[in-house]
């Protein structure tokens, strides 16, 4: 339908005017004659444009560009009121096993109990096992079968894990002195060394323990290149000293001596609990 210009259309957009070319302006919301009573409001409104503006600052508020009593303040928590109430107590998600913590954080919690008419601090868990060892003395069948079963228990795993260590441990040291050998043989030298060396693994076959006499990680080589001078220095003092007690000293001489070559012996038995020949 064609509407010419005195047609009702026109006069019920108030809020347009025609200009000659026949186009159309938008008039400001505070101009239209249909909302009188939104004028008071309307020109209250804080100018936007300016209140984007960081006072001092010489760019409008935007991405990265916080007003400034909304940015974080230098020395104060972004959660002062900490964690929220209740927050330990809710569902726990489906990768977690929280009363696996708990059971650990009570076993773990030191407590008090009297002993000996004195005041003690140990473990749950230790005063657990205490009570029940004390139970199985008096004869209570039921801690008796309770305490050796978690005895036995103990002692059976230990001695897996010990097994497994000693088997571990030698079938390395072979398996390493096999290839340095064949490495020897062959005339490879530009590969490193393995850590740790096989020379260092100490294999007691007669009690079946273990001991790693030098470093596991790259991170260890250069302790262990400082324990080994320190040891070479004492042996080298101890010869020194020794030496110089056969020679004819004086009473003052000689206990100076004696006294440095004391001492150099307990540091060379020091660094040879860690360090053996």
């Amino acid at each position: 339908m064609n509407m010419d210009d005195s047609s009702p259309g026109r006069d019920a957009m108030p809020n347009c005017t025609g200009d000659e070319a026949g186009e159309r302006t938008v008039k400001p919301l505070a101009d239209r004659p249909d909302m009188p009573a939104m004028r008071p409001v309307i020109e209250k409104l804080p100018d936007l444009a300016s209140s984007a503006r960081r006072p001092g600052a010489d760019y409008e508020v935007g991405y990265g560009k916080p007003p400034v009593s909304s940015r974080f303040q230098p020395g104060r928590s972004g959660n002062p009121r900490g964690r929220p109430k209740g927050s330990r107590n809710r569902k726990p998600a489906l990768n977690e096993e929280r009363l696996k913590t708990i059971v650990l954080e009570e076993a773990y919690r030191s407590i008090t109990i009297n002993e000996k008419g004195r005041q003690v601090s140990i473990l749950m868990a230790q005063a657990v096992m205490r009570a029940m060892a004390h139970n199985a003395v008096k004869g209570h069948a039921r801690a008796q079968r309770l305490f050796t079963e978690l005895l036995t228990h103990t002692e059976r795993e230990n001695k897996r894990l010990a097994d497994h260590w000693l088997e571990t441990a030698i079938e390395y040291k072979v398996d390493w002195e096999r290839e340095l050998f064949r490495r020897h043989h062959h005339g490879i030298t530009h590969l490193p060394d393995p850590l740790p060396h096989p020379d260092d693994i100490r294999i007691n076959m007669r009690d079946g323990t273990v001991q790693v006499t030098g470093p596991m990680q790259k991170e260890e080589v250069a302790h262990w290149e400082k324990l080994r001078a320190m040891k070479a220095e004492q042996i080298a003092e101890v010869a020194y000293y020794e030496a110089e007690l056969k020679k004819d000293l004086s009473s003052a001489e000689r206990a100076g001596c004696e006294q440095e070559l004391d001492h150099a012996r307990d540091m060379l038995t020091i660094v040879g609990r860690v360090v053996p020949d």
